[in-house]
């Protein structure tokens, strides 16, 4: 077996010769593109990653509740935790700190007379 040598094949035109120039730019250009793109993406996932706060430390904590009441609902919103508290038929939504656990609010609800 014998490889052809470059110095037999005839010698491309001009015009392909741009064609072939065009597109070996626009590879070179495509590859940088991907690269930049994956290394991108690769520091976005190393920054959540290494920046995250971290899980917090696990905390025991008991909420007291007046006598006879009940949870209706909880809830998580953002950085707080709602918890709704059916209290002698009168309905209050306490909220808490969700790294902490420390009351951050209280509402209640009446009925007007």
């Amino acid at each position: 077996m014998s490889n052809p040598s470059s110095d037999d094949e005839p010698p491309l035109d001009p015009a392909a010769a741009r064609m072939i120039a065009k597109v070996r730019w626009l590879m070179l250009i495509s590859g940088i593109t991907t690269m930049v793109a994956i290394t991108a993406v690769i520091g976005v996932i190393g920054y959540r990653v290494f920046k995250s706060e971290g899980s917090a430390a696990a905390v025991d904590m008991t909420a007291l509740l007046p006598k006879g009441a009940r949870i209706v609902a909880t809830a998580v919103a953002e950085d707080r935790i709602a918890v709704t508290v059916d209290v002698g038929g009168g309905i209050e939504i306490r909220t808490f700190d969700i790294k902490s656990l420390k009351p951050t609010g209280r509402l209640r609800f009446a009925t007007e007379p």
